[in-house]
């Protein structure tokens, strides 16, 4: 089975450490994690950021006043998917250190992530969504040779 087509934007902002960033988001390695996670073919840019604008764009669209790792804007057109992921490398690095992970496979779940959620998936809906989602993020990236990303490497 064909995956999806997906036409890709990777853009990284200014900030320090960029090139930790660079060297584990291949191209590559974007497109792959995505195409995994699309039913449709897609137009997406993704782009990676420092925490005062992932903070400024999570204030100004969601309301709330802090740097989230994973912002997905999704332009509910069909059929093909369009939307905007924004990563802030930061937060991305600061969770990856917290869990364990190495700095790509916490990315590799935060691309698959926010491509469901372009597709209109929605943990915070309810339980059961929330569990509907973990459970296809983690069969994607058992698919492409990632970790559970819902397990505790450490245990």
């Amino acid at each position: 089975m064909a995956l999806p087509d997906l036409t890709l934007s990777l853009q990284f902002g200014r900030f320090d450490g960029v090139a930790e960033h660079r060297a584990a988001l291949p191209r590559h390695f974007v497109r792959r994690c995505m195409r995994h996670a699309l039913d449709a073919d897609a137009e997406i840019t993704v782009r990676i950021v420092d925490a005062e604008e992932g903070q400024a764009l999570n204030r100004d669209y969601r309301g709330r006043d802090y740097a989230t790792n994973v912002l997905t804007f999704d332009y509910a057109t069909e059929p093909v998917v369009m939307a905007d992921l924004v990563l802030c490398a930061p937060v991305v690095a600061a969770e990856a250190k917290q869990l364990g992970k190495p700095l790509a496979a916490h990315y590799a779940h935060l691309l698959v992530h926010g491509t469901l959620h372009a597709q209109g998936w929605d943990h915070e809906t309810s339980e059961a969504d929330a569990d509907a989602m973990e459970a296809r993020e983690t069969a994607i990236l058992a698919g492409l040779g990632e970790p559970d990303p819902y397990a505790d490497p450490r245990a």
